[in-house]
């Protein structure tokens, strides 16, 4: 849906952020320096770090923080997001500033707004749900550990929350959430943020309009090299990934192999897993019981077969997350570190490499026209990320204003889609602990 129909609308988003060690995190204006260490993460012994660049464009200045006090500090990074028109472009969301701190508010001037303190998120939670100009939702980017506790919070105090994966540890946990935001009427979305580039919805639409054919296998991995050896000897940003009470049951599977599963989830609708197999190696040793490498394969309630492959050891690899669809006419394939192309390929005939903004594509499809710039310019994982923000956006104001058909048949990571990651890792897990046998799902 786009254009005037929409109207325009604020949402405050608080995005909590975590860095232990005073990392400095960019935006393309502005880098600031946060930290922070909250009693039960610093009584773990395990550190963090944030994720070097924010996956927006600001179009302003922002202050660049660098005090640091000896416990750390915690900023709340509060999106306005304006739509006068068909979409969300990353430079209409604004920046604003919270914090978690026991000593006075530090000056700031982000866009003029106010610097609020609170001593804990939960006290933030309860204190902004009683403002007029409180936060409207909550964007949870933590260690998996406290997806749980945190969104939980977030939703009592009928805050929207925007949750890094997995979700959760449990799928019953995962319910509940999702029973809490049925009764406030609130929107939970997943951060997998991949799924925002065009021509992961245009395989999507080939596929739902049959152009490949009937469905018949799914290959996908996520599958890099970066983790080869002990690097969390020296990266706390690894170190918690490893640790089990902080990472939940898995590593690989949960950190990126999730990404792959909703991938082939996004691009071919309908997709049910019948049963599947897993088998998981942690070839750095330290790392067991959590795995460092997993094979998964799956059988589908359509018949279609598939596999994937999730990765850290995979010497030598950038990223390689990758997609083959396969049907009864034609393939499609989709790479990330390409993501502006999509590789068409019809039996019989030469291959075709589609690519972003062209006139060919299914248009008609606002995720497949969300281009930020012509054809033939590359756009990236900001773009992506900035996608799936604009439709939580949309999403959010659809559940204020009562658009109830909007809300029902806009597609964004939502509950579903967290629930499903988690209930493949505890497949996963129960295949791989039981010798590797294949596993019902339901």
């Amino acid at each position: 849906r786009t254009g005037s129909d929409l109207g325009r609308f604020r949402c405050r988003i608080a995005i909590v952020v975590f860095d232990s060690r005073g990392n400095r995190i960019g935006c393309q204006r502005g880098p600031i320096r946060v930290a922070m260490k909250p009693e039960s993460y610093r009584d773990s012994g395990i550190t963090t770090r944030v994720p070097g660049d924010f996956p927006f464009d600001i179009d302003g200045q922002l202050t660049v923080f660098n005090h640091v006090n000896k416990n750390g500090l915690a900023f709340l990074f509060i999106l306005d997001i304006n739509l006068p028109g068909a979409k969300v472009d990353a430079r209409e969301i604004l920046f604003h500033v919270l914090g978690i701190d026991s000593e006075p508010p530090i000056q700031c001037n982000a866009y003029g707004t106010v610097f609020r303190c609170y001593g804990d998120y939960r006290e933030m939670f309860d204190e902004e749900a009683k403002r007029d100009d409180g936060i409207q939702a909550v964007s949870i980017a933590t260690p998996n550990k406290f997806h749980y506790e945190m969104a939980k919070a977030a939703l009592l105090s009928g805050l929207h929350i925007i949750c890094e994966k997995p979700l959760c540890f449990k799928s019953s946990e995962a319910e509940e959430l999702d029973e809490i935001a049925k009764q406030g009427n609130l929107v939970i979305g997943v951060t997998y943020g991949y799924t925002g580039f065009p021509m992961v919805h245009q395989a999507r639409k080939m596929i739902e309009n049959g152009e490949l054919g009937e469905i018949r296998i799914i290959n996908t991995q996520f599958a890099h090299g970066f983790h080869s050896e002990e690097v969390e000897k020296d990266d706390p940003g690894t170190k918690w990934r490893v640790t089990p009470e902080v990472a939940g049951p898995t590593y690989v599977l949960g950190d990126i192999g999730t990404h792959a599963l909703y991938l082939a989830e996004t691009m071919v609708p309908g997709l049910t897993i019948k049963n599947l197999l897993c088998t998981r190696q942690s070839f750095v040793a330290s790392r067991a019981p959590l795995e460092d490498n997993a094979t998964v394969l799956m059988n589908f309630t359509n018949n279609a077969v598939g596999t994937l492959w999730a990765s850290a050891v995979n010497a030598g690899s950038m990223h390689q997350q990758k997609i083959r669809v396969i049907g009864s006419k034609a393939s499609i394939e989709w790479w990330d570190e390409h993501p502006n192309q999509l590789k068409y390929e019809i039996q019989g005939k030469p291959a075709q490499i589609l690519d972003r903004g062209m006139g060919y594509l299914h248009n008609e499809d606002p995720a497949v026209a969300s281009n930020r710039i012509g054809g033939g310019h590359a756009e990236g994982l900001f773009e992506s990320w900035a996608n799936l923000y604009h439709r939580y956006g949309l999403a959010i104001q659809a559940k204020i204003i009562g658009d109830d058909s909007l809300a029902e048949n806009l597609w964004y990571p939502g509950i579903e889609a967290g629930i499903s990651g988690i209930k493949f890792l505890e497949k996963c897990v129960e295949s791989a602990d039981h010798g590797s046998v294949w596993v019902d799902y339901d």
